[in-house]
C-alpha cells in the first residue's frame, strides 16, 4: 500500500519533476477554490496539501492528483455562509467516514454504469457551475459593505488583466512546455500589477494566507444531534461529488494510460484524506481532472508524483504566502476561466444533432439539473433517466413468431427480453380464448430478467388454465421455475438444454 511505485533513478526523477510541476499549478487553483468556497485560502491550501497527500498514498490510482475541487467548493457555500467553517471542518470529516463506508461495501464498481451522455452532462454542468462561480469577483465592495458591480475604469482593468492571463495560457504552451503556463501567466500578470502598482484587487485585500503547519483541530461545534443534522445533507452530496468526480477521473487515467485503477481502494483513500483534513482545517476535496492530466502527461504514473506534489505545495505554503499574497484577483479569475473553457466538452454541441434524441435530452438535463442543484443529484437524475429510456426502447423489441408444429400444437416463439418494461406488451401478444387446445411457448430466444416477468408468466399460464387449453412452457432456466408458482407443473424440464441465469428476485435473496 505505501510503495511509492520507483524503483531506478530515473523513475524518481521524472516522478518528482511531474509533481513539481503539478505543485506550481496547484496553488492558483487551491486559493481559488478557497474563495468559491467563501473561506480563506489558507484552508484550500491546506487541503490541496492533505487530500493530496492522503490520497496518493492510500488510493486507487497511482498517478492521479487530489486537492481541493470545484465541484465540492460550490457545495460548501450555503453550509459556510449559513453557519461558519467549524461546521464544515465537521461535514468534512463525516464526507470522509461515508466515503471510507462506500469503499468497505465495495460500491465503487458501480460507476461503470454511468452513461457517457450523463459525463458529457457532468462535465458540461461543472464547467457552467465554475464560470458562475467566478462572476462574484466583478464586484466590489462599497464603505458601507454594499457590493456592487464593477464599471469603469476598475472593470476596464479587471478585465485587461484577465485577458492577458487567458492569452498567455493559451500560447505560452505552443511556445515551451517546459514551465506550466497557469504559473507562468500568474507570474507575468502580478509583476505587471506590482510594478506599475496598477490599482486592483489581490489576493491579501481580501484575506491573509500566512500560516504554518497544519495544526490538530477538532471542529468547534456542538455534539448534538442538531449539528448531525445540519451537516449530514451536506457531507453525504459532497461525498457523492467528491466520489463521482474522482471515479469519473479515475477511468479516464485509466484510459490514458491503458492501465485500471481500483475504485473501491479510490473510494477509501478518498475517504482517509477528507477525514484526516477535517480534523486538520482544510475544506476537503477529491479528485481534479486537470492537475491529473498535467501529471499523467509530465510522466507522472506513479505515487511518488502525488505525494512529491503535496510536499512541495507544503513548502510553499510556509515560505512563500507573501508572494501568493500579492497575486491579482484578476489572474485566479483568468485562470478558472481557463479551466472552464478546458472542462466543458464543446464536442457534444456539435454530436447534439446527431446522437439519438433520448441521449440528447439527457446530457442537457444533467447538465441543468447540475447548475440548479449540484453533480451528485444531476448524475442520479441522469442515470435513472437513462435506464428508463433503455428500458422503454427495449419493451419494444420484443415479439413472437406462431407457427403449427408436427403434432398439430401452436407454438409461440418469444423473441427478446422479458422484464418490468416489456411485460405488458408480451401479455398482449397472446389470445388464450383463440388459440387451439395444446399451446407451446418456447423461451429459448428470450431471456427473462425480473420477477415482474415471473408474474406475467404466471399469470398468462393462469389465463391459458381458465380457458381450459393445454400449455407447455418450454426452455425457462431452473430459477425461473422455482419462483413460478400458478405456472409451476407447465414447464417442461430439460437439462441439457434450459439455460442458467440469475433472475432479479427479492425471493432469492
Amino acid at each position: 500500500m505505501f510503495q511509492l511505485g520507483c524503483k531506478n533513478r530515473v523513475c524518481f526523477q521524472n516522478e518528482i519533476l511531474s509533481g513539481l510541476t503539478v505543485a506550481l499549478a496547484l496553488v492558483p487553483e487551491a486559493v481559488a477554490f478557497a474563495f468559491v468556497a467563501g473561506v480563506d485560502p489558507l484552508v484550500g491550501l491546506y487541503a490541496a496539501f492533505m487530500v493530496g497527500l492522503l490520497a496518493s498514498i492510500f488510493g486507487g490510482r497511482p498517478g492521479m492528483i487530489s486537492g481541493a475541487t470545484g465541484a465540492m467548493a460550490v457545495v460548501m457555500v450555503a453550509l459556510v455562509a449559513d453557519h461558519g467553517v467549524e461546521y464544515l471542518f465537521a461535514a468534512v470529516v463525516l464526507t470522509g467516514l461515508f466515503q471510507i463506508t462506500a469503499g468497505v461495501a465495495r460500491i465503487g464498481k458501480f460507476i461503470r454504469m454511468v452513461p457517457y451522455p450523463v459525463m458529457l452532462g457532468f462535465v458540461n454542468g461543472l464547467a457552467i457551475v465554475i464560470f458562475l462561480a467566478q462572476l462574484q469577483h466583478f464586484q466590489i465592495n462599497s464603505p458601507d459593505g454594499a457590493a456592487s458591480w464593477m464599471s469603469g475604469t476598475p472593470l476596464i482593468i479587471f478585465s485587461s488583466l484577465i485577458l492577458m492571463t487567458i492569452l498567455i495560457i493559451h500560447y505560452l504552451p505552443k511556445l515551451t512546455s517546459a514551465f506550466p503556463a497557469s504559473l507562468a501567466a500568474i507570474i507575468a500578470v502580478s509583476f505587471l500589477v506590482i510594478g506599475l502598482n496598477i490599482d486592483t484587487p489581490t489576493v491579501g485585500d481580501l484575506a491573509s494566507i500566512e500560516g504554518g503547519l497544519p495544526s490538530f483541530h477538532i471542529p468547534s461545534v456542538p455534539l448534538s444531534l442538531e449539528t448531525l443534522w445540519i451537516i449530514l445533507p451536506y457531507s453525504f452530496i459532497l461525498a457523492a461529488v467528491g466520489l463521482i468526480e474522482s471515479l469519473l477521473t479515475l477511468s479516464l487515467i485509466d484510459d490514458v494510460t491503458d492501465t485500471r485503477g481500483h475504485s473501491n481502494r479510490e473510494c477509501v483513500g478518498q475517504g482517509i484524506a477528507n477525514t484526516v483534513t477535517g480534523v486538520f482545517g482544510g475544506m476537503g476535496g477529491c479528485a481534479m481532472i486537470g492537475q491529473s492530466m498535467i501529471n499523467v502527461s509530465s510522466g507522472g504514473h506513479q505515487r511518488l508524483s502525488g505525494v512529491s506534489a503535496a510536499l512541495f505545495l507544503l513548502a510553499f505554503i510556509l515560505f512563500a504566502s507573501d508572494l501568493i499574497e500579492a497575486i491579482p484577483m484578476a489572474a485566479l479569475v483568468g485562470v478558472m476561466f481557463i479551466v472552464v473553457l478546458g472542462t466543458f466538452e464543446w464536442s457534444s454541441l456539435r454530436i447534439m444533432g446527431k446522437i439519438p434524441r433520448t441521449d440528447a435530452f439527457v446530457l442537457i438535463l444533467v447538465s441543468a439539473v447540475t447548475v440548479m442543484t449540484d453533480l451528485a443529484i444531476a448524475v442520479v437524475v441522469g442515470v435513472i433517466v437513462s435506464a428508463l429510456a433503455f428500458a422503454w426502447e427495449h419493451a419494444k423489441h420484443i415479439n413472437i413468431r406462431s407457427y403449427t408444429d408436427d403434432k398439430g400444437s401452436r407454438v409461440h416463439e418469444l423473441n427478446g427480453p422479458l422484464f418490468f418494461g416489456s411485460v405488458k406488451n408480451f401479455l398482449e401478444l397472446f389470445d388464450p380464448s383463440n388459440d387451439p387446445d395444446d399451446v407451446i411457448i418456447e423461451f429459448q430466444n428470450s431471456r427473462v430478467a425480473d420477477h415482474s416477468a415471473i408474474e406475467a408468466i404466471d399469470n398468462l399460464a393462469e389465463k391459458y388454465i381458465k380457458a381450459g387449453k393445454t400449455l407447455h412452457l418450454r426452455h425457462l432456466s431452473e430459477e425461473c421455475r422455482l419462483l413460478l408458482t400458478k405456472a409451476g407443473d407447465l414447464v417442461e424440464v430439460n437439462v441439457l438444454e434450459d439455460p442458467k441465469y440469475h433472475v432479479a428476485d427479492d425471493q432469492l435473496a
